[in-house]
């Protein structure tokens, strides 16, 4: 801690001392020389002379407040009251680090900005609300600004601090190394007191608030997430600390412009870095709701949203950066990337089209990680869902890349969806085969599935089914309740092993494509031609005994 305390104070020294010899203001030195504007004169005909009236009679060889609130002397504005203001408004400017370069202001009395169609001059670029305009034949600082300078003297002068301002220096007005004593002291106490505040509350959170975490089983959340927080974030609050009381030190105009510069590019960059570690504890969250939900592809999104958070986070702490630590106005590059970004969209209309496909995909969730799809020439498991792509490994073991905008636009045959997988075959058996041996077989057949675990019980169809060219057809048509492809494949293998263990018990023979030939009439055999009866009333005679024997009984009409 002593040898960081020590590095700073070098460090700030060595700033303070090589600017603290300059004009000390927040104005660069004019051009012209004092003699052009006399001390008992003062002259308001211009941008120029209100702005310069203002800030020299405010600096410490030259200092009359009675002249510096000149230009604030609008109607209905005190002595006093102007007084208060000028000094507010020059206190505003050092605690900001404002450079005011004269040499840019106008000289001329009739000065007008054409861009806002009015006779005024922002004194400070990107903020509007500090101008002067033309009241008459002089030149003083708007209403808008007067009404102003209260509220943004407290913005920067927070929690009373200003008291500050006129109590401190009273402390020394020796100087050493170009600064007062006071300011030494200052740059001394901020130094110490924040890295004490640092130690204060990193000390807090890795021992009190980790030890109570790891009490109630949060050690790992602790670990992993609190603390990689907790150090940006005291950083943070370290820097905030370190501007709020640097600005009371009213420190030179070079040295204070670069100490307050780079406090202010600090501050949004530690903000910057909290929310990013932020992200990862949001992430986390997210992770473990995910994990509670049966859907697959909640697993797959958690790991995008937080990648998509960090680089929104890490843009606007660019922009923070760039409008607050450097001044640069932001306006023209946020108009330059959505003309940009319009130019972009026509161009990657495909692009587009594949990153709104996968928002789709993630809301209507037509599949998720894990789940066999068919689309057209489509045919695998879906592995991974991406902004731009969906990769899909095949059942050859090749991996195929889906822009999402094709699956959006197309039909997608889930399989991982279904709640019974179908198995359907014909099993042929001879035409020898007995009709009663068929119909055992068959009820054989229905029993096998009624016993099987993972076959549905309330919906099948077993039946002779069909005369084929060279066998008797039974339909075997069944549904299997299994959660995947490899379960089904097993319950398959189960079920037709227990069919050939069945056709073998009863002698049932399985027929396949023969062709068998007959010779009708061989020498000292008789024929094979079959002799059917020519007499019509013993066909008649067997038809009615058929239908006799088929007639189903008393009983099992009751039945």
């Amino acid at each position: 801690m002593m040898r960081k305390a020590v590095y700073l104070i070098t460090i700030l020294f060595l700033i303070a001392g090589n600017n603290a010899f300059s004009f000390n203001s927040i104005i660069q030195a004019p051009a012209v020389t004092e003699q052009a504007l006399p001390e008992p004169e003062i002259n308001l005909t211009s941008p120029y002379g209100a702005v310069y009236t203002h800030l020299k009679y405010l600096q410490d060889e030259t200092y009359r407040p009675d002249l510096a609130a000149k230009p604030f002397l609008l109607s209905g504005i005190s002595q006093e009251r102007a007084e208060e203001l000028a000094i507010k408004l020059y206190q505003y400017y050092n605690a900001k680090g404002f450079y005011v370069d004269l040499e840019v202001i106008p000289k001329e009395p009739n000065y007008f900005d054409s861009t806002k169609n009015k006779a005024i001059y922002n004194v400070v670029p990107l903020h509007s609300e500090i101008f002067v305009e033309k009241v008459g034949n002089r030149w003083l600082y708007s209403t808008q600004t007067i009404g102003e300078v209260d509220r943004l003297h407290k913005e920067t002068f927070p929690f009373g601090t200003d008291r500050l301002l006129t109590l401190i220096p009273e402390i020394g007005q020796d100087k050493y190394f170009g600064l007062y004593l006071w300011q030494l002291f200052g740059l001394l106490a901020i130094i110490f007191v924040g890295l004490i505040l640092h130690k204060i509350f990193t000390f807090s959170i890795e021992i009190g608030l980790f030890k109570v975490l790891a009490k109630y089983g949060y050690t790992d959340v602790g670990r992993k997430y609190l603390l990689p927080v907790a150090k940006p974030f005291s950083y943070f609050l370290l820097i905030a600390f370190a501007l709020v009381f640097v600005r009371i030190l009213q420190l030179p105009v070079e040295s204070g412009r670069f100490i307050i510069r780079t406090l202010n590019i600090l501050q949004p960059l530690a903000a910057t870095i909290v929310f990013y570690k932020l992200v990862d504890v949001f992430g986390s969250y997210l992770k473990i709701m995910a994990e509670k939900t049966e859907s697959t592809l909640d697993d797959q999104l958690v790991p995008l949203a937080q990648k998509t958070l960090k680089f929104f986070v890490v843009i606007v702490g660019s922009l923070i950066i760039l409008r607050e630590g450097l001044n640069v106005d932001i306006w023209p590059i946020l108009t330059g990337l959505s003309i940009g970004g319009l130019a972009v969209a026509l161009a990657a209309q495909d692009t587009l089209k594949n990153f709104f496909g996968s928002i789709m995909i993630f809301i209507d969730k037509p599949f998720q990680i894990g789940h066999w799809i068919t689309s057209g020439d489509i045919d695998g498991t879906v592995e991974e869902v991406g902004f731009r792509s969906t990769r899909i490994r095949t059942f050859r073991n090749s991996l195929m890349y889906v822009p999402n905008g094709k699956l959006a636009d197309s039909v997608v045959d889930n399989h991982g969806l279904r709640v019974y997988r179908r198995f359907f075959t014909t099993i042929t058996i001879t035409y020898d085969t007995p009709p009663a041996l068929l119909e055992l077989f068959v009820e054989g057949l229905r029993s096998i599935v009624e016993k099987h675990p993972d076959t549905r019980k309330d919906t099948f169809h077993i039946y002779f089914n069909d005369l084929g060219s060279h066998s008797l057809n039974v339909m075997f048509y069944i549904f299997f309740n299994v959660p995947n492809w490899g379960e089904e494949l097993r319950a398959r293998h189960e079920v037709l092993i227990e069919i050939m263990k069945l056709a073998e018990t009863l002698g049932v023979r399985f027929a396949f494509p023969t062709q068998t030939l007959h010779l009708e009439e061989v020498p000292g055999h008789a024929s094979l031609t079959p002799v059917y009866p020519n007499d019509k009333n013993e066909l008649r005679n067997r038809l009615e005994s058929f239908y006799q024997s088929s007639q189903p009984t008393k009983d099992q009409n009751d039945k």
